[in-house]
């Protein structure tokens, strides 16, 4: 679908990335920790996070963690276990516990592939919804969310009466408008898949009345997915090998109406240190793209400037969430899930 430009200063230079007289970006680190460190490619940074925040292991051991999402009436964080097709919770006391099985596949027939629930996000009364990888549709918990059971009322099923490939990640808005990537991951053979019915990767909505529109079909690998704070900007990360963040101007009704990259990673591949591959990301309370990666957690402004990074060592990010107020980070990292307090 073509989609008229919004123009964004993408050259290494106009994204002010602080340097020394080496060309190289003016980092600020911490003394290395077991798990990661904070590094700072810009001052502004410094006002979003301690240059010394502790990077805590909240539990690990899990197969492949994802969609982590913060429930703010429960006070509990929710994250998807999705090589175990379990939802895990964790009550900031004890050890994660298995909160929902099966989380994403509940066929009884063997299937490969990563099967469980993806992405989670509460819709606007705070219901749970989910993306799931291995039944290829977006649903939400018919459930109490204190009596979790895997009982779900589908909100998505196909487009046009052809299977999505593997729904990854969503956000809602206020008017409970759901957003949602639809990437091949979560096909056993990915692009290959005989399974395979859709031709593109799409970036979808689905109205608070039900209607399914297709917004995107030309983002190779969309990914992670995020509202800007206003809720007129569409944020999709692409974690294709030239990883790129994209920017789309929304109108009142939720349609897209331009866009364009916000962020080049690949021109910042060597320079800022981002590897390919953005995957889930999170707004935080001044409009900043918190986006995982293969090197942690990318902390980006709005108008598409890295400002830092939280760099995770030997793991590979996944997606991130807030608590309801914002100060506190949750980061899931392959098998591990993490806690990060902020300013």
């Amino acid at each position: 679908m073509k989609i008229p430009l919004i123009v964004f200063t993408l050259s290494y230079l106009s994204l002010g990335i602080g340097c020394n007289t080496t060309g190289e970006p003016a980092t600020v680190v911490v003394t290395d920790s077991a798990v990661g460190k904070v590094e700072l490619y810009d001052s502004a940074a410094s006002g979003i996070i301690n240059i010394n925040a502790a990077i805590e292991i909240i539990g690990r051991n899990y197969k492949w963690c994802e969609g982590p999402v913060w429930v703010p009436i429960k006070q509990m964080l929710l994250f998807s276990a999705v090589r175990e097709n379990k939802i895990y919770r964790w009550d900031g006391k004890d050890t994660p516990v298995v909160y929902l099985t099966p989380s994403g596949y509940t066929d009884t027939a063997f299937r490969d592939g990563e099967n469980g629930s993806n992405g989670l996000a509460l819709d606007k009364d705070g219901k749970l919804l989910l993306c799931q990888s291995g039944n290829r549709q977006v649903v939400r918990l018919n459930a109490p969310l204190d009596s979790p059971a895997p009982k779900f009322t589908v909100l998505a099923k196909n487009y046009k009466g052809k299977k999505f490939n593997s729904p990854n990640d969503l956000v809602a808005d206020r008017k409970n408008n759901i957003y949602f990537t639809d990437p091949i991951y979560g096909l056993p053979k990915h692009e290959n898949d005989p399974t395979r019915e859709l031709k593109f990767e799409g970036v979808y909505r689905i109205s608070s009345s039900g209607k399914l529109n297709l917004l995107i079909d030309s983002i190779t690998r969309p990914n992670g997915i995020a509202l800007s704070l206003d809720e007129k900007i569409l944020y999709v990360g692409s974690s294709d090998e030239h990883t790129k963040w994209y920017a789309y101007q929304l109108d009142s009704n939720g349609n897209i109406q331009s866009g364009g990259i916000l962020l080049d990673g690949y021109a910042l591949k060597e320079k800022a240190k981002i590897k390919s591959g953005a995957d889930g990301f999170k707004i935080d309370k001044y409009g900043n793209i918190f986006s995982s990666g293969p090197d942690g957690i990318n902390i980006i402004s709005p108008t598409g400037k890295l400002l830092g990074l939280i760099r995770i060592y030997n793991k590979q990010t996944s997606n991130c969430a807030f608590n309801e107020t914002k100060d506190v980070l949750f980061i899931t990292a392959n098998d591990w899930v993490l806690r990060v307090n902020l300013k």
